[in-house]
């Protein structure tokens, strides 16, 4: 019997400051967010704020109410580039924030989003943004 083969999902690359600028623009939209030492879920309840401070650090920051939830942290000099896939569920999309050296590419960073940069829901004519965002 032979294992079934593995499915390769399509995965496009953009660059850390278009994929800020736009997720800035989404924040209802971010399902969960996390490192390799944190992973933060969004809930109902819960908010999503991002900073930007100087030109080297990223703060993604779920929030209560004014009560931090907690934060991740992203040292922008070791993005080398995003790439994107649709994750494993129908509304997931899967954003790695790559980091490379000369010996490994892991994905330092990882945003899942209830939809993909081509699936903007504010762009498109039937969307009611209100509803979305």
């Amino acid at each position: 019997m032979t294992a079934p083969k593995a499915v390769e999902r399509s995965r496009a690359t953009l660059d850390l400051d278009a994929f800020w600028n736009w997720l800035v623009l989404h924040p209802n939209c971010v399902i969960r967010a996390g490192s390799a030492d944190a992973l933060l879920c969004d809930d109902e309840n819960f908010h999503w704020q991002f900073v930007s401070e100087e030109n080297t650090l990223l703060i993604a920051q779920l929030v209560y109410g004014k009560r931090l939830v907690g934060e991740i942290l992203i040292d922008r000099d070791r993005v080398a580039y995003v790439q994107s896939f649709q994750g494993e569920h129908e509304n997931e999309y899967v954003f790695e924030l790559i980091s490379e050296t000369e010996r490994e590419r892991t994905a330092a960073w990882v945003f899942v989003m209830s939809h993909g940069l081509d699936d903007d829901p504010q762009e498109s004519a039937h969307a009611t943004p209100s509803l979305v965002h």
